[in-house]
């Protein structure tokens, strides 16, 4: 590859998605580890850290808020952003729940069938076309995650749905982000998510029973505030630059991101399996940026 096409490579916004859509599943894996220790060390209730982890995301947001202004929440489509948040609540809800029992590279396989969620929803609704080698990408990535699940095991239980649960929530909520990037800045989605998140996890976290935070979870839920604001913004600009059905397969980047996360935090030791998966997640993912990459440049 001579230099003009490597420098059109990286121009490419097929690369931009992906590269911001892989930092933000680093960001996430290092949320995850926190909200783990808190749900499964320090017993914190799930709705509680929810509303800690987004309202310290919020207060860390501020000085963004600041210097963006009143301008920042202006939208022609509050009813958009309001659906999606709460998609996304629910969605977080679901996760923390599951990450009390479920470990995280367990959690984490499960969630990766969230592209089927949104590759059918973004042909259905968005108009988006999918082609065959988005669905043959997205299909590698999930035939992957079973490999690393094995759901016919006898250790397999029902809580391991929940993550489950949480990818159809998560996809809707992405759909909307997509639709709402088309018309509106990434800054004014990030915004609205952060906002309306704290008074819905609030309402959440008072029918679950409100707990104040101290020692230990006040710093983990510090950090995943201050990551977890980093996360949604690189998320919203991974869906400005490109496709929804293109830049979701690279979500599944997360997997390997979160083996090592919890292996290194926890020390869990998933089985060989692992690897084989995890293998056939990172060359799908890889061969599908390299093709949208010069389709891009194909149509420049």
């Amino acid at each position: 590859m001579n230099s003009s096409k490597a420098a059109s490579l990286i121009r490419s916004r097929a690369v931009v998605g992906a590269v911001y859509m892989v930092l933000a599943g680093i960001t996430f894996a290092l949320v995850n580890v926190a909200t783990q220790r808190l749900a499964m060390t320090l017993a914190f209730p799930a709705a509680s850290t929810a509303f800690w982890q987004y309202g310290f995301a919020l207060v860390i947001s501020l000085p963004l808020l600041r210097r963006l202004g009143l301008s920042a929440m202006r939208t022609r489509y509050p009813g958009r952003h309001v659906v999606r948040v709460a998609l996304a609540a629910l969605g977080v809800q679901a996760w923390i729940t599951g990450l009390a029992t479920v470990p995280i590279w367990q959690a984490i396989a499960l969630v990766m069938t969230s592209p089927f969620f949104v590759i059918v929803g973004a042909r259905l609704f968005l108009g988006e076309t999918v082609g065959l080698h988005r669905w043959l990408a997205t299909l590698t990535g999930f035939v992957g995650a079973m490999i690393i699940l094995q759901p016919w095991s006898d250790t397999f239980s029902a809580a391991a749905l929940l993550p489950v649960l949480s990818a159809l929530l998560w996809g809707g909520s992405s759909l909307i982000m997509k639709d709402l990037t088309h018309h509106e800045a990434p800054e004014t989605v990030t915004v609205w998510l952060l906002v309306l998140l704290t008074p819905i996890n609030a309402g959440l976290a008072l029918a679950e029973g409100f707990v104040l935070p101290s020692g230990a979870a006040l710093w983990l839920l510090l950090a995943a505030g201050l990551l977890t604001a980093l996360g949604q913004y690189l998320l919203t600009l991974a869906y400005n630059a490109a496709d929804a059905a293109y830049v979701q397969p690279f979500d599944d980047l997360k997997l390997p991101l979160n083996v090592i996360a919890g292996w290194l935090v926890f020390g869990y030791a998933p089985s060989g399996y692992l690897w084989l998966g995890a293998l056939l997640i990172l060359s799908a993912s890889l061969a599908l940026m390299l093709k949208e990459a010069r389709a891009g440049d194909a149509g420049a």
